[in-house]
């Protein structure tokens, strides 16, 4: 994993390096790689092995070894617990404390592969080279998942927001946490503190747009999961 701050080719790009050296290898003219839409440079730790990954395949591609596109994939829907505090739909946790907030460009599963499909199906020479974002441009932060986790369970969900060490020792003290790994997730808050997860790409939403569909929203995602 990249915790501990991995070196190159120590976290999980070495494993991405290995599967795109045998595709070049083998011949395979065009790379679709499927990235996070945080920005770039990040102050996310997931972002890490994304950026590595990207930046090898902008060299190979400009040493006319392989067209490349990456393909930055909003933050899904359905992970909004993750974010929100490691949330179990089975606790009855009445607060919730995060390490920061801002807004997210929330997109659900199935938008994403609708128009990820759409991109590998077109024509190689419309994508290649780029770097694209599909996530809809309509925002929601942490709180947003605060009131509206609130409204559907019909009692107040608070959100505590703290500052990264506190946040930290919070679930590694009192949940028992891997350090390493809560060290590592709590880089994300500061990646939403600085509005890297707020999308202003409308490319999902016009692939959907052409196919009669409309992005699905926060509020439906969370209102399924929590019925």
């Amino acid at each position: 994993m990249d915790y501990n701050d991995a070196p190159l080719w120590k976290g999980r790009e070495a494993h991405h390096r290995a599967a795109i050296d045998a595709a070049v290898k083998v011949g395979v003219k065009h790379i679709y790689y499927t990235s996070l839409a945080f920005g770039n440079p990040s102050k996310a730790s997931v972002m890490r092995a994304h950026i590595r990954t990207e930046k090898y395949l902008n060299e190979l591609a400009e040493q006319g070894k392989v067209y490349s596109t990456i393909i930055r994939e909003g933050l899904y829907n359905e992970s909004w617990l993750l974010y929100f505090g490691y949330y179990d739909l089975k606790e009855g946790r009445r607060e919730v404390v995060v390490a920061g907030d801002g807004p997210v460009s929330w997109t659900a599963i199935a938008d994403m592969a609708f128009a990820t499909a759409k991109v590998l199906s077109d024509s190689s020479e419309k994508w290649r080279g780029k770097t694209v974002y599909l996530s809809q441009s309509k925002t929601w932060t942490i709180e947003d998942i605060a009131r509206l986790v609130s409204r559907d369970k019909h009692e107040d969900v608070i959100l505590k927001v703290v500052s990264r060490q506190e946040y930290e020792d919070y679930y590694v003290n009192e949940k028992k946490m891997n350090r390493p790994a809560v060290e590592w997730w709590s880089s994300t808050y500061d990646a939403l503190k600085d509005g890297e997860c707020h999308i202003k790409d409308t490319t999902l939403e016009t692939i959907l747009q052409e196919a009669g569909r409309k992005p699905k929203t926060l509020e439906e995602t969370i209102k399924e999961m929590l019925a």
